[in-house]
């Protein structure tokens, strides 16, 4: 809780310092955790059933929501004061709401991700940039996809663009990281079937061919898929354009793919009640 009789730690105090060397990923990996920045995230977190370690908060904030530091209180996560200026280093947004969270890592082994017998995953093969894969990761959540998996040379989920523009949802789903054939050989073997999101593709997507358990394959907006991606998947789909739109972001192609196989999987469960 918040140590009564202290003033708050400033940008040099030792713990600040230590908590900003993990907005970098080597930091991040070192001590194996990373910042949650914002209400709504740090929220999400201290729901979530790992560990938070610590929260940072400005003055101004506890003024504002004394709910979520009595929240983090009653699961004992220190809460420290911090000064604005020592919350401007911790924080990556222009405008910092005053509370940042310390936490451990949220991903998980590739077999750990898999498990059971999943439905619906979202394969990110060398998507580097932060706010798609964060993106992809909260429509995943929202599909209700059993995971999501960052495959080859992939950002990480812990980068703090990737779990803003995740809102949360890197607490809920699945996460994992892995190398890509080892990634699609895991999904083979999870009773997935390989679909590559291709701009290119031949076949359209369509409801008869979002079906079955699916694990969808989406490459990065600038390249696409590798083509040795492409050839191992076991069908190649293509979102149909039917205005005049060149073609559609990663995050939205990713929407429409797993929503589409998520209707289809929930109206043939419902029709095989």
């Amino acid at each position: 809780m918040t140590r009564p009789g202290d003033g708050p730690f400033t940008e040099r105090t030792p713990r600040v310092v230590a908590a900003r060397t993990l907005s970098r990923r080597a930091g991040r990996q070192r001590a194996g955790r990373f910042l949650v920045e914002g209400t709504q995230a740090v929220r999400e977190a201290l729901a979530w059933p790992g560990a938070v370690h610590e929260l940072f908060v400005t003055e101004d904030f506890l003024a504002r929501d004394t709910e979520l530091a009595a929240s983090a209180a009653d699961r004992d996560v220190l809460v420290s004061t911090v000064t604005d200026r020592a919350m401007a280093g911790l924080a990556e947004t222009v405008t910092p709401q005053g509370v940042v969270a310390v936490c451990d890592l949220v991903d998980r082994s590739l077999a750990g991700a898999l498990a059971g017998t999943p439905q619906l995953v979202a394969v990110l093969v060398g998507v580097s940039d932060p706010g798609n894969a964060g993106t992809v990761i909260r429509v995943a959540d929202a599909a209700g996809a059993d995971a999501v998996i960052l495959a080859g040379d992939a950002v990480d989920p812990h980068n703090g663009k990737c779990v803003r523009a995740s809102t949360g949802s890197v607490f809920h789903v699945p996460i994992a990281r892995a190398p890509v054939d080892d990634v699609l050989a895991a999904c083979r073997a999870a009773g997935l079937r390989l679909v590559a999101a291709d701009g290119y593709a031949k076949s359209e997507l369509t409801p008869a061919t979002a079906t079955g358990a699916t694990a969808w394959l989406f490459g990065s907006e600038a390249h696409g898929l590798p083509d040795e991606v492409r050839s191992a998947a076991d069908e190649s789909l293509r979102v149909p354009i039917y205005g005049a739109a060149e073609s559609l972001n990663l995050a939205t192609a990713a929407t429409v793919c797993l929503y589409a196989t998520a209707w289809r999987q929930r109206a043939e469960d419902t029709t095989n009640i």
